[in-house]
Parts: structure tokens; C-alpha cells; sequence
């Protein structure tokens, strides 16, 4: 049985819970695709380092929430504005969905969802016409997510990290007030 749930907005006091919450989702997520650990580890220092998630949680167009189970942080998400892509009109008004984090353990209670409700709201009341995201192309369980909730394939790119090259697709949403 699921306990009591519950999605807010972050603030910079939460930046230990999102920095752990980063490293261990990441490390969950993608770690057997790193033929070297210091590649990983470097990775994780750097992206989910306590300094820099203090940094972004406290810039104006960085929104992150975090969500609890039984006051136990399990996810977070973030938005970032003024954020635009290339392969979108310029006069698209869009939003990057940067990330949507589970823990494992958490997965089956449908808290991506829930995270991507909250943020796609929040986008909306702001005047988002558009957000869009970046997902690794071989995570078919993150791409089938996205693509069941109204995002499209927008396109192709890569990411290095370390030594390793990694195969990416931008995917976007268009908003409106039922979306």
C-alpha cells in the first residue's frame, strides 16, 4: 500500500536531498553504461555536486519539486525558463523539462507522472507554449513515458560524458489548457 504523497516546490534548504536524490537516480538509472567508474564518478561530481544544485535551485528560471513518501524524499523534477531549442520557432515561448527522477524503489507508485503533471501546470500558468526535454534514446522505459504523454520526437543528438558517447532525442510537448 502507498503512503501519503506529496509534491512541492524545492527551495535551496532541499539542495542535499536533490544532490543525493541526483547522484543515486542517475547512478541507478545509468551506471552499467559507463565501461569506466571514474568517467561516473567525475559525472556525478560534477552534475549533482552539492555546490552546484545550491547554485541552481537558488537562479530565478531554475524550478525544481520534490516528492516524499511518507515524508521520505523519493524524486525530484526541474524546469528550467528562458530556455529555448534551436528546432523550435523562435517565437516558441519554451521551457526545457530537464529532469524527472524516481527512485527505483518508487517507480510503480507513478511519480514521474505526477512530477510531469505538476511541471507542465506550473509551464502552463507561466505561458509556456512549449516544453521540451532531452532523453537518452536507448532508455525505451523514459521515451515510452514521454511519447504515451503528448511528446513527439523533435530530434537527434549526442552527449559525451568521459569516454562514453551517448545517443539522445529531443522530444517536445505543445501546451494548452488541457494538455
Amino acid at each position: 500500500m502507498a503512503g501519503t504523497e506529496n509534491i512541492r516546490l524545492a527551495s535551496p534548504e532541499d539542495a542535499q536531498i536533490i544532490s543525493l536524490l541526483g547522484r543515486i537516480t542517475f547512478n541507478e538509472t545509468f551506471a552499467h553504461l559507463f565501461r569506466d567508474s571514474n568517467d561516473l564518478l567525475a559525472y556525478l561530481n560534477n552534475t549533482f555536486g552539492l555546490a552546484k544544485i545550491r547554485t541552481s535551485l537558488s537562479k530565478a528560471e531554475n524550478l525544481f519539486w520534490l516528492v516524499t513518501v511518507d515524508e521520505l524524499p523519493v524524486g525530484y523534477a526541474k524546469l528550467k525558463y528562458n530556455s529555448p531549442n534551436a528546432f523550435l520557432p523562435s517565437s516558441a515561448n519554451a521551457i526545457q523539462l530537464q529532469k524527472i527522477y524516481v527512485l527505483k524503489d518508487f517507480q510503480s507508485l507513478k511519480l514521474g507522472r505526477k512530477l510531469q503533471f505538476a511541471t507542465l501546470a506550473n509551464a502552463r500558468q507561466n505561458g509556456a507554449s512549449h516544453v521540451w526535454l532531452s532523453v537518452l534514446k536507448s532508455n525505451e522505459k523514459a521515451v515510452n513515458f514521454y511519447l504515451k504523454n503528448g511528446f513527439r520526437h523533435l530530434h537527434d543528438h549526442t552527449f559525451q560524458i568521459g569516454k562514453e558517447l551517448f545517443d539522445f532525442q529531443a522530444m517536445v510537448k505543445q501546451l494548452d489548457l488541457t494538455s
